[in-house]
């Protein structure tokens, strides 16, 4: 099991950026797929991004394409969204997640990101 824990949310206006950050504990960190989930209010959980392994390669839903950017570093067992561009609809829940195959293993607490107009 890896322990998951988001940080990095926050109020930030329209057109402006954040920066989350997902810190996992465990050994076996490095050996897996990381996604970023969001829950926006009232509303089911959604996929955000995902970067594998190694960090080589990404995926994005379409609606961040192009504004968001995941990235791992492996050495500091830490990943990161780089969120730019935001929207009032961005604004929901962050989480992280360690993703095992088709299977969401360990999720974080969550980060509140609000984006005013």
């Amino acid at each position: 099991q890896v322990q998951l824990v988001e940080s990095g949310g926050g109020l930030v206006q329209a057109g402006g950026s954040l920066r989350l950050s997902c810190a996992a504990s465990g050994r076996t960190f490095s050996s897996y797929r990381m996604d970023w989930f969001r829950q926006p209010p009232g509303k089911e959980r959604e996929f955000v991004a995902g970067v594998n392994w190694s960090g080589s390669s990404t995926y994005y839903s379409d609606s961040v394409k192009g504004r968001f950017t995941i990235s791992r570093d492996n050495a500091k067992n830490m990943v990161y969204l780089q969120m730019n561009s935001l929207k009032p609809e961005d604004t929901a829940v962050y989480y992280c997640a360690r993703r095992s195959g088709p299977i969401l293993q360990d999720w974080g607490q969550g980060t509140q990101v609000t984006v005013s107009t």
